[in-house]
């Protein structure tokens, strides 16, 4: 499976099957999907596209993997929450800036409850913690709290 950021709409994952077949899966922000299935004899061309609300994202996931099902796993469409992650760019406004000037959690209820720097996962950032370009926050809160999180951390 390889992956391919769409800035502004989401990632979109492709995946080759051992029969051959390829199928695309875009995962937008909203939480929706869209599950593309490209024709065998042109790889290309696309011959079915399908797009799935978070619900119907949901259960598909469930049907797909039914052994991982486990009450105690944190379904996030069933509680409102979501998780994304939002990478800050170089030119960004916070780049050398504490997490606690982004006044994330204060302003949208979302968390940033890890930062991804190069090869390394820092837990649960302190509002001490120095952001910089390249840093990819891994941001948890309902869908509007994440939508003003990205627009406070995109700030230039």
């Amino acid at each position: 499976m390889s992956t391919t950021p769409l800035p502004g709409i989401g990632v979109k994952y492709d995946l080759t099957t051992r029969e051959r077949q390829h199928l695309s899966v875009i995962a937008h922000r909203d939480g929706a999907r869209t599950v593309n299935v490209y024709r065998s004899d042109d790889p290309d061309a696309c011959a079915q596209s399908l797009r799935l609300n978070v619900a119907e994202s949901a259960a598909l996931i469930d049907a797909l993997m039914p052994a991982h099902h486990s009450p105690n796993v944190l379904h996030t469409t069933d509680l409102g929450l979501v998780a994304e992650r939002i990478e800050l760019s170089a030119a960004s406004y916070w780049n050398g800036r504490v997490l606690g000037e982004t006044r994330i959690r204060t302003d949208t209820g979302a968390s940033i409850v890890a930062v991804l720097r190069r090869a390394e996962a820092i837990p649960s950032p302190t509002p001490a913690f120095r952001l910089a370009g390249g840093d990819t926050l891994i941001v948890i809160g309902t869908r509007e709290g994440i939508e003003t999180a990205a627009e406070i951390l995109g700030r230039e």
